[in-house]
């Protein structure tokens, strides 16, 4: 719409004699602002492809680390099966594998629940026809991305704790 403004000056500024030089300049300044709203495009659809990597990798990441916790949970009530112990002792620890075990499948399911917003998030903002507009939602899906990652560290964190304080039979 700018360069429509523009033509228009410049056109009418050179009077009706001149009217090819106006409208090749016209032309190129339409042409010049369509390869910069391509490039525009481009640039934010390879960011986009970027956030999707990084929370592919983010989350592969997170998935081993619970994986990791899974087998050390998992070798906790082995050995709890395995060696006899005073009754007392058997429950609390029981009951100790039994909360790390909900706290572990809880960060699970909200892993996946945070993956399938994230997708859904990032179809979303390829949709978006304003660029500008692509361009915020695309920072405001980064920070997103950064604090569902802390939150998952301090999680991993917690379940870490808790498997550390199960007494070893």
């Amino acid at each position: 719409m700018k360069t429509f403004y523009a033509c228009l000056l410049v056109f009418f500024g050179f009077g009706v004699t001149s009217i090819l030089l106006p409208l090749s300049i016209c032309t190129a300044a339409d042409q010049i602002e369509e390869i910069q709203q391509e490039q525009t495009k481009t640039r934010q659809q390879e960011q986009l492809n970027q956030a999707r990597q990084r929370e592919q990798l983010d989350q592969f990441r997170r998935d081993q680390q619970l994986n990791q916790a899974q087998q050390q949970l998992d070798q906790v009530k082995q050995q709890t099966v395995n060696q006899p112990q005073p009754q007392p002792q058997q429950q609390q620890q029981q009951q100790q594998i039994n909360q790390t075990q909900q706290r572990l499948d809880q960060t699970k399911n909200e892993q996946q629940i945070n993956r399938v917003q994230t997708e859904l998030e990032i179809d979303r903002i390829q949709r978006e026809q304003n660029l500008s507009r692509q361009d915020t939602q695309l920072r405001q899906l980064q920070m997103e991305q950064q604090i569902n990652q802390l939150q998952d560290q301090q999680r991993k964190f917690q379940i870490q704790q808790d498997l550390n304080r199960i007494p070893k039979p």
